[in-house]
């Protein structure tokens, strides 16, 4: 729950109502002078930062960081809400009035009579009611325009498949993404061989979207795959550096037999 137990909810309310009047204040007569400059598209950059380092708090495990990075986030989320508002184009109220409704709605087995077998038909209700929403003219073409073009690569490709799975386009089972990663990975091979560079090109990007299709249909998010990696590598890359520093020689001056024989010896230690 939101709430926990020793909550006061009045407490929650003046904190809430204390940091809108903050926000207010910072934009108003008196506030801050770079506050007041800001607008929409300055404002986004700093929303998306903020979102991914939300993230990297809940990968960290930290309970403190995420606390602190869900505040800056909430923050951004509230100064938008502001320059809307001052705009007359909608305010906070709206936006919370809005989100509750539309929550309300696409849970109508939970807060209606419809009944709803398992997790896999909630996913299939939403985006029937999410389609209703938008009017029986909108298409599936059209649904997938509506992913934003600016999230992860990754994220997005698993969105878009995603979405065109509901559509009744997808691949049966994980197996039969499999042959397609295959076919991928040849394709991509023979287009190395010849040094065709762009077809090369292509054909990674082919065979990461097919990979992207694996992942979702063995229930896995393929950008999380992703991070987690990255990060793996990170510990291991610096860990390879300490283990190399320590026999003397710096990683500059290190041979590629010798950080690969450190990495090793790193990814041993982790079996």
């Amino acid at each position: 729950m939101i709430l926990s137990a020793k909550m006061d909810q009045n407490r929650l309310s003046n904190a809430f109502l204390a940091l809108v009047d903050l926000v207010e204040h910072l934009r108003g007569p008196g506030g801050c002078p770079w506050d007041a400059r800001q607008s929409d598209s300055t404002v986004k950059i700093y929303l998306l930062e903020e979102a991914y380092e939300v993230l990297e708090a809940i990968d960290r495990s930290s309970p403190e960081d995420v606390c602190s990075e869900l505040g800056d986030l909430l923050f951004q989320i509230l100064f938008l809400a502001e320059l809307a508002a001052e705009r007359e184009e909608f305010d906070l109220l709206t936006v919370i009035e809005r989100i509750q409704e539309k929550m309300i709605r696409r849970h109508p087995h939970v807060f209606g009579e419809t009944e709803i077998a398992d997790a896999a038909h909630v996913e299939i209700n939403w985006a029937k009611i999410k389609q209703t929403e938008k009017g029986s003219h909108i298409n599936t073409s059209s649904l997938l325009k509506s992913i934003p073009k600016n999230m992860p690569g990754l994220l997005r490709a698993h969105r878009l498949s995603e979405r065109a799975s509901k559509a009744g386009f997808d691949w049966a089972n994980a197996n039969e993404v499999w042959d397609k990663v295959r076919e991928e990975c040849n394709e991509l091979k023979s287009a190395i061989s010849k040094n065709e560079k762009e077809a090369a090109g292509e054909e990674i990007g082919d065979l990461l979207f097919s990979i992207v299709n694996l992942a979702r249909h063995c229930g896995l998010n393929a950008e999380q795959l992703l991070r987690m990696t990255n990060q793996k590598f990170t510990d291991r890359f610096e860990r390879m550096e300490r283990e190399i520093e320590s026999s003397g020689i710096g990683l500059r001056d290190a041979s590629t037999d010798k950080m690969n024989e450190a990495w090793e010896r790193v990814k041993d230690r982790e079996e």
